[in-house]
């Protein structure tokens, strides 16, 4: 939780900390990943047999490896728009026997080589747990709970026996699992109404329950500031007894899904851009309180959270879905997407998991070659918020000018301010606290009185470069992570268009 004072430009800012107030708790899962069957992010990316630095199962190692960097804690599969026409059963049993099927979403062929059961068991050596979303397109509730039990379940019936039979004793365990995907969107093959979507939303999940009561389901959403989040989210959290076997403690709903990227051409509407992505938070959670009130939901009853499966910097005209969304990110991309993982941090009271999409190769700060990996700008401060932004938010107050230019999304300007200094505060188990400050200036530093330190050792990481338009490219690193200390006296500057990290024990 931050706040801000706005002060004029000629007055000096000042950064106030107080680690002793504990806000919320930060869900790790707000570090989450994402692989759809889109471009090279599962082929080529995290699967390519045959090549040298892949697994004996064709995982690639390198990507292993820097996902474990990141303790990525959950990854959804296997979309994104994908799943719409995606059938689970083609992907499973011995490889030479699934069949080949055309794929609506990105207009290409799916071999089905990689499936179900390579997934999972991709997910048991990142160390990572499943989300899987159903296909509300063309499948059926028959189908979506079939993969429940051939995931989950321990009796001897047909599909648990039939991924024993595929070489899975144990049950998976799939904890999460999405209610459909963007199916309000023109785009959707299943396009529907939120009256259509709300109705068969609450009728499956009251089904899946059933099969297993342990699930956590997630309904599909949309910006989380439409008619749409508004309609879905009164029609489906509520209370009902009979569907969940007589308990006042439990509820068909874990979690209420929002996707939003951001991007635009100059930098300053391009760098403040994820605070619309933190006033739909606000306003997300508000349509959830309402539906409580007016679906008299008792208290007892948990309150659903928000998942943010989608959420980063995309502009589609530059980098087409369709030709594999293959983003060159620069230093503004990795300032935005600094400021996207602060607003996780400040409104962590609200989400239960945020997943950038993609994890590899499709959007995605991680981009795989034949020999290796490209760490692109905005794989840094992701990197930083993954190792350190955990624990719980904590108190902090802003004091600094604002930017006052056009913003993108305009209505961003009048709802919720863009100040050059965008921050945010953590306290981990161990007592270190944690302050992520995001100077989106393009020109200027600012020397800042920072209260709340005490006197010690200040561990500074910091990621910026020469200008706002640097990238990674194969064999030229422009933007990486700079580490020093500083002594804590006096005032600190925080350098133009730069990310910095101070870290200190309490």
């Amino acid at each position: 939780m931050a706040t801000f004072t706005k002060i004029s430009g000629s007055e000096a800012p000042s950064v106030s900390i107080n680690a002793k107030h504990k806000i919320s708790k930060i869900n790790d899962n707000v570090y989450g990943g994402f692989t759809e069957h889109m471009g090279r992010c599962i082929y080529g990316g995290i699967y390519d047999p045959g090549n040298s630095i892949s697994d004996e199962n064709g995982f690639r190692k390198d990507v292993i490896e820097a996902l474990k960097q990141l303790r990525v804690p959950v990854v959804r599969y296997p979309g994104g728009n994908f799943v719409a026409t995606y059938h689970w059963l083609d992907g499973v049993g011995p490889k030479e026997q699934r069949p080949s099927r055309p794929e609506l979403a990105w207009l290409g062929i799916e071999t089905n080589e990689f499936g179900t059961d390579e997934f999972l068991k991709w997910c048991e050596i990142v160390g990572t747990e499943p989300y899987f979303a159903l296909n509300f397109g063309t499948g059926t509730l028959d189908e979506a709970l079939a993969w429940v039990e051939y995931c989950n379940s321990s009796s001897n019936t047909y599909y648990a026996n039939l991924r024993r039979k595929n070489g899975r004793e144990k049950p998976y365990n799939v904890k999460y699992w999405a209610l459909g995907n963007e199916m309000w969107g023109p785009w959707q093959v299943g396009q529907m109404t939120k009256e259509e979507y709300a109705k068969k939303a609450y009728q499956w999940a009251k089904a899946l329950k059933l099969l297993d009561p342990s699930i956590e389901l997630i309904l599909c959403g949309e910006t989380g500031y439409s008619s749409w989040d508004a309609h879905v989210l009164k029609e489906c959290i509520k209370w009902d007894v009979h569907s969940l076997g007589g308990s006042t403690t439990a509820s068909l709903i874990s979690m209420h899904s929002i996707h939003i990227y951001t991007a635009a051409k100059e930098h300053l509407p391009n760098a403040t851009a994820p605070r619309s992505a933190e006033r739909a938070i606000e306003m997300t959670a508000a349509l959830i309180d309402l539906a409580r009130i007016e679906n008299a939901v008792p208290y007892t009853v948990p309150r659903p959270l928000i998942c943010f499966d989608e959420w980063n910097v995309w502009d589609p005209a530059r980098a087409p879905g369709d030709k594999g969304a293959e983003e060159k990110y620069t230093l503004s991309d990795a300032l935005a997407v600094a400021i996207w993982l602060n607003v996780f941090v400040r409104q962590s009271k609200h989400i239960g998991m945020a997943n950038i999409a993609q994890s590899v190769n499709v959007i995605s700060p991680l981009m795989t070659t034949k020999s290796g990996l490209v760490k692109q700008t905005t794989w840094w401060p992701l990197l930083l918020f993954s190792q350190y932004m955990r624990g719980h938010t904590i108190g902090v107050n802003v004091c600094c000018a604002e930017y006052e230019g056009p913003t993108e999304p305009a209505w961003i300007r009048g709802t919720i301010e863009t100040p050059w200094l965008d921050v945010s505060a953590a306290i981990c188990d161990d007592n270190i606290v944690t302050l992520a400050v995001v100077n989106v200036h393009d020109s200027q530093s600012f020397k800042t009185s920072l209260d709340g330190l005490p006197a010690g050792e200040v561990k500074v990481y910091s990621v910026t470069g020469r200008d706002v338009d640097v990238s990674n490219t194969v064999g030229k690193e422009e933007v990486g992570i700079k580490e020093s200390i500083w002594d804590g006296e006096g005032k600190f500057e925080f350098p133009k268009h730069s990310l910095t990290m101070l870290r200190w024990k309490m």
